[in-house]
């Protein structure tokens, strides 16, 4: 284990934290996304900030400790934004996720704290070649994906979609279901994914798998990109797929393209709201009606009979142990076989 460098969770498709590699400066025209590069941290930010590793466990960490990430871009409604084309010659960026996604902050949230700062101190090498995401990833025969998925989408981030994607792994395994889950949008947080395969799921995908950092990448790149990334999950043979974009499909995601290459497999959608009234705009803006409505705004009453009279569809606060009933009732007749409740609890 390279003992130097603290190794990202970016990085977790890679061996480089087990061989021997150089660290060399290159002008910034020949950098991309996906590039690995290393940054040294020059003001660590909020001392409770932590730094997430390639097992997906969370780490403290110094000033002038050095970081293995990839360069990429991040586009945070209610946290942060930035991207690695606006660092400038003074090689200074950010850390735009604990995972090691890595570029320059071009705005925050007033309420977040300040993101950890690096410097520049070179791109990885292995024997004159740079190293990117890219050169670690498998490759697998196209296959038309055709597993049925129950979808999670969210009105912003944070709105809840983990947390209901977690509750719906576990009841189906405890089903007997064999899942397969995954992110196919949004910005790198591993724990998040990781999270899935905790409550149940045999196997769990994201887009690092395909050598994303995060999927704010040139449309027609991303779909070939997502292709291949579903061929990887259809592979698995799963009885149903558990499938989240992170964030919003409105946002700069591309979770319009995964919406659109997902669509035909859909058995049930999940649409997890911060603000009932931001439901409605999702409905309206891809003419979607999701089965289920949750996450942050049905944690009243309040705010799901809001969402009932706005929008006419069904809101559960999943959370709540008494809707599990409800919500495999809803599973059985979307999937067309019965959840046991003996297997699912309550």
């Amino acid at each position: 284990m390279n003992s130097t460098y603290i190794f990202s969770s970016m990085l977790r498709i890679s061996d480089l934290d087990e061989r021997k590699f150089e660290v060399k400066k290159l002008e910034k025209v020949k950098w991309k996304t996906g590039d690995y590069v290393i940054g040294r941290i020059t003001n660590p930010g909020h001392d409770q900030m932590k730094l997430e590793l390639i097992n997906g466990r969370m780490r403290s960490f110094m000033k002038e400790d050095l970081v293995a990430g990839a360069l990429g871009e991040r586009y945070a409604t209610l946290e942060a934004t930035g991207s690695w084309k606006e660092v400038e010659e003074d090689g200074m960026m950010h850390l735009l996720t604990g995972g090691g996604l890595m570029g320059k902050c071009t705005s925050k949230s007033v309420y977040l704290s300040n993101l950890i700062e690096i410097e520049y101190m070179g791109h990885i090498f292995l024997e004159d070649h740079v190293c990117k995401m890219d050169d670690y990833v498998k490759e697998v025969p196209y296959k038309k994906f055709e597993l049925p998925v129950i979808l999670l989408v969210g009105t912003s981030m944070s709105a809840g979609k983990t947390t209901v994607a977690r509750i719906i792994v576990n009841q189906l395994k405890r089903a007997g279901l064999k899942i397969v889950a995954g992110k196919l949008t949004g910005a790198s947080r591993f724990r998040d994914t990781l999270s899935l395969k905790d409550v149940g799921a045999s196997h769990i995908f994201d887009f690092v798998d395909v050598g994303l950092p995060s999927s704010i990448y040139p449309r027609e790149k991303f779909r070939k990109k997502l292709r291949l990334l579903l061929s990887h999950v259809y592979d698995i043979q799963a009885d149903v797929a558990v499938i989240e974009l992170g964030a919003s499909p409105l946002e700069p995601y591309n979770g319009d393209i995964a919406f659109e290459e997902l669509k035909d497999c859909v058995k049930c959608t999940v649409l997890c709201a911060s603000d009932p009234y931001a439901v409605y705009g999702v409905m309206k803006s891809f003419k979607l009606k999701p089965d289920i409505v949750s996450g942050i705004a049905t944690n009243t009453f309040a705010g799901s009979d809001l969402i009932e009279k706005l929008c006419g569809v069904k809101a559960l606060n999943l959370i709540d142990p008494k809707t599990s009933v409800e919500l495999r009732e809803i599973l059985s007749k979307k999937l067309g076989r019965k959840l046991s409740p003996d297997l699912a609890g309550v």
